[in-house]
């Protein structure tokens, strides 16, 4: 946890009343964060279109040993001598879970800040948000394996936990996409909205199976893609040596040779990612990290105004047709 004073001025917006991710970045507590963010959608909308609604308890169930004594009717114990406890409604009107990589293709960046800042504060903003609307928000952390995990609450100190884990150092090395998310099916018990955040820049096999079990399960299931300008364009000009972030592998490329070869590959990458999206019905969002962070949330908060009917997917890259990993 930081000790260094946080600034409290929000961040200089663009004509459009959005932040500059860079500028974003420079502050350094995540929760700080999110919440300049969250504000700053907040300003931009005259009314949210997802609400929360206050917390009204259903019926009461007899105390045992473990129970929380806060919910204790002190009122009904004065009336039948006995213990009984409030039963909430499931306490909120969603649950979600937010699945982030960690792994070490994710510190990967051009911009003076990598993918894993742009991530972690993309969940730590739909968290905030979440939380600002009295829903309940959860995180699964991963590399190639589970990291952490933390069930989904609306609970006092429960989002301060939530961001704590978030803003933890990577670990991971290389990245699986099917077995952190078999292991996510089997922990989530109660139906919600699974929101996985990666540059799913690893194999895809096995990827389908796993989508195919939460959405089976019920669950609203939608990806975000973060990648760096880099990754999109592969605009580099020198000849250099590129350090492949998870293996450790060493290549010397000249750019002009590679760049037609490598945007082939990649578009063919993306083009199976969206069309297993495509094809289980999931909301994919291609984000290039030069984006401000309220377009991810308003795209976001405007496919769950559509919910139950058909969702145009789309591609946020830095402009128009701005690369492979996007659409015009």
């Amino acid at each position: 946890m930081t000790t260094e004073p946080v600034s409290t001025d929000a961040p200089a917006r663009s004509s459009s009343g959005w932040i500059d991710p860079a500028t974003l970045m420079r502050i350094k507590h995540l929760e700080m964060r999110a919440r300049v963010v969250v504000e700053g959608f907040f300003s931009g909308l005259h009314r949210s279109p997802f609400h929360g609604f206050s917390v009204e308890f259903t019926e009461y169930r007899q105390y045992t040993p473990g129970d929380d004594p806060r919910y204790l009717d002190w009122k009904l114990f004065a009336r039948s001598d006995r213990y009984y406890i409030k039963r909430f409604e499931d306490e909120t009107n969603l649950r979600c879970h937010l699945v982030v990589d960690f792994s070490r293709s994710m510190d990967y960046g051009t911009l003076g800040f990598t993918k894993a800042d742009y991530a972690r504060t993309l969940g730590a903003t739909l968290a905030y948000f979440l939380h600002t609307q009295r829903d309940a928000a959860g995180l699964t952390t991963f590399h190639d394996d589970v990291l952490d995990y933390l069930p989904a609450r609306y609970r006092p100190g429960h989002l301060r936990r939530l961001m704590l884990l978030l803003d933890r150092p990577g670990v991971g090395t290389s990245t699986s996409l099917t077995k952190p998310l078999e292991r996510v099916t089997e922990l989530l018990s109660k139906r919600g909205v699974v929101v996985l955040v990666s540059d799913f820049l690893a194999p895809l096999d096995g990827l389908s199976h796993q989508l195919a079990a939460l959405a089976s399960r019920r669950h609203e299931v939608v990806l975000f893609q973060t990648l760096d300008p880099a990754e999109l364009r592969f605009e580099f000009a020198e000849p250099a040596l590129f350090v492949d972030a998870e293996s450790g592998r060493e290549l010397y490329v000249d750019p002009h040779t590679v760049r037609e070869q490598y945007l082939a590959r990649f578009q063919a990458h993306q083009k199976q990612l969206q069309e297993l999206a495509d094809q289980l019905g999931i909301d994919l969002y291609t984000i290039s990290i030069d984006q401000p962070l309220e377009r991810a949330l308003f795209d976001y908060m405007q496919s769950r105004a559509r919910r139950g009917r058909p969702t145009r997917r789309r591609a946020m890259g830095s402009s128009a047709g701005a690369g492979p990993g996007g659409k015009a």
